[in-house]
């Protein structure tokens, strides 16, 4: 385990932050950025994160298991899916467990209707957000989760309603999508610099 945690790091997390780093100093700076150049910088730092992530998570595991500790699973295939909810069971689960616990039940969580169960999704995500660090950035990448919570959850009931059920790999996608827009505003300097990316993918 701790073998596999270092060659993510090493390897894999390294090389793509070389791809990803260029492409984000350019944004903050103001400098012109392709569609293609915004495409990889996304897609580099949204595969540079995950594989930074699980490292440190596979490395602590190795090594708590070298002394006889077995430390909890952290990061479970988070980009096969579905959904943003299923994302959230996926990424980062003792954050997720965290924010869960001691945010998203505190305040109410699903009791006391949907509109209260919205707000505080809405609450727990901003205040995640901030807990990331204190920049708008963080916030909006908080804030952008919690719309895509809400977002799912009333799209589930609505589906359900339907006795429909949406395609796996169209969910993947969907969600995919969703988590590389929000990663652009987690790496980036600036929101300037974000904005600019963003646009940079879709013209």
């Amino acid at each position: 385990m701790f073998i596999i945690g270092l060659f993510k790091k090493l390897v894999l997390a390294d090389n793509l932050a070389n791809l990803a780093n260029p492409v984000f100093v350019m944004a903050d700076n103001n400098e012109s950025i392709g569609i293609v150049s915004s495409w990889v910088g996304a897609l580099a730092y949204t595969f540079q994160l995950y594989f930074d992530f699980s490292a440190y998570s596979d490395m602590a595991i190795g090594l708590g298991l070298m002394f006889g500790l077995m430390l909890p699973l952290n990061f479970y295939s988070p980009y096969k899916s579905v959904s943003i909810v299923d994302f959230w069971r996926r990424w980062h689960i003792t954050l997720s467990t965290f924010l869960r616990d001691y945010l998203y039940i505190p305040l109410g969580g699903n009791k006391n209707g949907k509109f209260n169960r919205y707000r505080n999704l809405l609450l727990t995500m901003l205040l995640g957000g901030l807990w990331h660090g204190a920049g708008w950035n963080f916030i909006i990448w908080g804030g952008l989760h919690g719309i895509y919570l809400v977002i799912n959850h009333g799209f589930s009931n609505i589906l359900s309603n339907l006795n429909f059920k949406l395609p796996k790999v169209l969910g993947i996608m969907i969600t995919m999508f969703a988590v590389i827009v929000a990663w652009v505003f987690f790496r980036a300097e600036t929101t300037e610099g974000a904005f600019k990316i963003i646009s940079s993918m879709f013209m």
